[in-house]
């Protein structure tokens, strides 16, 4: 990492109790009057009161002691715009006990999806319009006002919106009193109830015009889910989780959501998928709305993950928020867990602990294998460097940890423990620490020694196993050491260990638990018959790989074949093989000669995640005079499956079905089989002329079959459609795949329909991505990327959209050569939110030409003969 900015928590002089703030934001010219009076003690006697303050103006700033408005003590005001601070500079020492700061200000309701931003919509008639939004996590409540906004100082909230009239105003908590403008008729005053104490970070206000369908949950909490103006039905879906979810955390944490009502709202621009402000959630549209015609499966299961994270947010982050940002992981990694276990507790038929293993597990083992990875607890200083640490460790990994520590424990300790820690910390902050205190004291388990091993340091082991047979006896020798994903050991991590909890399950599914502490052990399974299986991290709930003998892995084959292995088993297997291919550790031909007895496969996320593992070989096979064959090899394993659920639904089958149906077909489409690719093409061609309306869940595979084997005539049919589009969930499918289309020229011409005003900013880096499936449409970006760089930094600075364009624009090609040059453009280009992202980068490029170095001659000779 390159030198760190210099930084400095604020002074604790002074703390604030109450903000009582007023806000008027302009809709016309995108600027916003406010006063606060922040009612504050003061600790130590100071002349200098420090807020912190980034694109505002203060024009006044006064000091009344004791909150007597008799004497009033005036502050001379200095910015420093670099440490996003202002300075209150007073004639005289503020004395020690309580007073009164009150300060009048303007800003800019800008258009950077941070802070308090405008936001652009089309009224129902077609004219577009804005509405006035806020998001402040990590470090932007400070763009709304000035503010100690550091998460450990917590406060109450009175707030009041002067807006017009015919708008719809919110805030966390519900409206106190509303009435007309004194100054101007087309104005009205809203004031809200005082908000519990909370970090400047959940603080939330919009304006705009709403719609919105409304329940009470089982306790008789209001629910409200606001949509666009005309589209309220597309609500009910989310709001039936959310009546749901809430009283299911209550019961699971036994303690009761602490505010009157619980707000959802889509937000039409927004960068991050959503936000957890307290009693006001914050959506993407595509993560909140959904259309019973037009959303697919995947979209429902995505808004009730969404909808689950963001209201565990409501106890485990706002109502016990962590001390500071170094603890970040902690909120985002628990409510990444226990988002599925709302969503199993609320649709069953989603399977959705499978796919835990496939979308959060296999994504952090994934970047935690790099040199270039970093401990789930980091460090952080300047608010730079939050932006950066919002990434698969924090979320992913944290969650996956948190899923093997309830395993460890147990789920009745664990929820005591909870309980202990919101019950303890309500109201205030705390530290990671704190959390394993309640669950170390009430499972009697040495979680904080375990805990350690796994939040401190970077990377997780891999665990070699070796067995003999001993009479009706298994014998395990279980040795570990870190896993690197180019199989070489770095200087100093020998001293890498981990307290690994293992679960081992024989084929009669008798489990065993250990905790594995040391470099080896040696563990004993009774009634095990000498050509049994026995598979190490059962359920795949461990956070590292498991690596056998091939004697060994042959026991498994039957047992994927006829799926007497469970699912969780046979997706960690081969994700666990393709890993060890790619580090060298076993051979790529082998591993491909094992994901050929997934050939009877039937689970939706097993096919999804050996799809991915696969993709990763085929993204480098495309370099390649292979890679024909590969696609061969893709469509072999593929058909059978693909037969089997048919293109249409039949009656009563689950959403995991139609998910499988989705992801087969598109495999085989986008290999060239001809039979998929015609009937793709007639049922598009139906659709676009009105004669056959293609269900929801086709939509993804029969728009990617059609780009990626399409020409002119198919791109202007796509986007006809797009311009058609009335639903963001539509518009997002299809600028997405607009990129699979093969020509190089109508490739260029989605990279500026990306930057052009019809694709949303938010929007933008994922339409981009959608270009990089080929060679040359790697190519292509990588080339767009440095051509369009001011205007993309100048957009997505300070935030994760840029760490997510520079890895989709970067982290695919082959050569070193390629790497130096990457490394070369950002060293004249810097970009400090992606710092790690690129690091990271060209860390995979080089590894990707590691494996062509070491494998793409065997695997072509494996693959000739399909």
């Amino acid at each position: 990492m390159s030198g760190k900015k210099e930084f400095s928590r604020l002074p604790t002089d002074l703390k604030p109790t109450n903000y009582i703030l007023s806000l008027q934001p302009n809709l016309k010219d995108f600027t916003f009057k406010g006063s606060e009076v922040i009612e504050v003690k003061v600790e130590k006697a100071t002349p200098t009161v420090i807020l912190n303050s980034a694109d505002i103006e203060v024009q006044s700033a006064v000091y009344s002691a004791g909150g007597s408005g008799d004497t009033n003590i005036k502050a001379s005001v200095e910015y420093n715009k670099d440490h996003e601070k202002v300075t209150l500079t007073f004639p005289s020492d503020l004395q020690v006990g309580t007073g009164r700061l009150q300060l009048e200000f303007t800003g800019e309701l800008n258009d950077k999806m941070k802070g308090f931003y405008r936001s652009k919509y089309s009224s129902p008639e077609g004219e577009e319009r804005y509405c006035a939004v806020t998001q402040f996590e990590a470090t932007d409540a400070r763009r709304a006002f000035p503010c100690w906004d550091e998460p450990a100082v917590k406060a109450t909230f009175d707030v009041t919106l002067v807006v017009p009239k015919d708008r719809v105003a919110l805030s966390n908590m519900p409206v106190k009193s509303e009435s007309a403008s004194e100054t101007d008729p087309n104005l009205k005053v809203v004031t809200y109830e005082r908000t519990p104490i909370m970090s400047t970070y959940l603080l939330a206000f919009i304006v705009g015009e709403y719609d919105y369908v409304e329940d009470k949950d089982s306790d008789g909490v209001l629910v409200r889910v606001y949509t666009p103006v005309g589209k309220k039905q597309q609500g009910d879906f989310a709001l039936k989780v959310a009546v749901k979810t809430l009283p299911f955390y209550k019961n699971y944490f036994k303690i009761a959501y602490p505010l009157p009502k619980m707000d959802l709202i889509a937000i039409a621009d927004f960068a991050a998928g959503a936000m957890e402000n307290w009693g006001l959630v914050t959506y993407r549209e595509t993560a909140l709305l959904i259309d019973p015609e037009n959303s697919s499966a995947k979209t429902k299961q995505w808004v009730a993950l969404v909808v689950g994270h963001e209201i565990a947010h409501q106890w485990f982050g706002n109502l016990v928020t962590m001390e500071w940002w170094t603890h970040l992981w902690l909120n985002e990694g628990f409510a990444s867990w226990i988002e599925y276990l709302c969503v199993d507790h609320c649709f069953p038929e989603f399977d959705i602990w499978t796919q835990f293993v496939n979308a959060d597990l296999g994504r952090a083992l994934e970047l935690d294998a790099l040199h270039n990875s970093h401990p789930i607890e980091v460090p952080v200083g300047h608010p730079d460097e939050v932006d950066e640490i919002f990434d698969a460790i924090s979320y992913s990994k944290g969650a996956s940890v948190i899923r093997m520590l309830h395993d460890y424990i147990g789920d009745e300790d664990f929820r005591k423990g909870m309980n202990q820690y919101l019950t303890k910390f309500k109201y205030s902050n705390a530290f990671t620490e704190d959390l394993w205190d309640s669950l170390q004291d009430a499972s009697g388990k040495p979680v904080h020694k375990v805990m350690n091993t796994w939040t401190k340091q970077m990377g997780y082991p891999v665990i070699k196993v070796t067995e003999r047979q001993d009479g009706d006896k298994r014998v395990m020798t279980l040795s570990q050491e870190k896993f690197c994903a180019d199989g070489k050991q770095p200087e100093g991590t020998s001293s890498y260990e981990w307290m690994v909890p293992v679960t081992i399950m024989s084929k009669s599914k008798d489990v065993k638990k250990v905790l594995l502490e040391k470099p080896s052990m040696e563990v004993t399974l009774d009634n095990v018959k000498a050509g049994d299986w026995v598979k190490v991290n059962s359920g795949t709930v461990g956070v590292y790989r498991v690596q056998y003998t091939s004697e060994s892995l042959e026991r498994f084959i039957p047992a994927i074949k006829d799926k007497s292995l469970p699912a969780t088993d046979r997706l960690g297997l081969q994700s666990d093989l393709f890993a060890l291919a790619r580090a060298g550790m076993v051979s790529a031909v082998d591993v491909l000669k094992v994901a050929e007895a997934y050939i009877n496969e039937d689970n939706y996320t097993v096919w999804s995640d050996l799809g991915m593992s696969l993709g990763g070989v085929g993204i480098i096979l495309q370099n390649t005079d292979s890679y024909d064959k590969y696609k061969a090899f893709t469509r072999k394993l593929f058909k059978p499956v693909a037969d089997s659920v048919g293109w249409d639904p039949k009656a009563d089958e689950g959403p995991l079905v139609a998910m499988l149906r989705d992801l087969a077909l598109g495999k085989l489409g986008r290999s060239n089989d001809e039979a998929t690719v015609a009937e793709a093409r007639k049922r598009f061609d139906a659709h676009v002329a009105g004669t056959t309306t293609l269900s929801a869940d086709l939509k993804s595979p029969v728009y990617s079959i059609v780009m990626s084997n399409g020409d002119q005539e198919a791109y202007d049919k796509m986007m006809k459609l797009y311009d058609g589009a009335d639903m963001q969930e539509e518009k997002v499918r299809i600028s997405r795949l607009l990129g699979s289309i093969k020509d190089v020229n109508l490739k260029k011409k989605v990279l500026e329909f990306a930057m052009s005003d019809k694709v949303r900013s938010q929007d933008t880096v994922f339409v981009i991505s959608g270009v990089t499936n080929t060679v040359e449409g790697r190519e292509l970006v990588w080339q767009f990327v440095q051509d369009n760089w001011s205007t993309l930094i100048e957009r997505y600075s300070g935030g994760f959209l840029l760490s997510r364009l520079v890895k989709i624009a970067t982290e695919n090609f082959i050569t070193d050569e390629r790497a130096k040059e990457i490394e070369k453009f950002f060293a004249a280009h810097p970009a400090p939110a992606a710092e790690r992202t690129i690091q990271q980068s060209v860390e995979n490029i080089r590894l990707n030409e590691k494996w062509m170095n070491e494998n793409a001659t065997r695997v072509t000779e494996f693959l000739k003969s399909y």
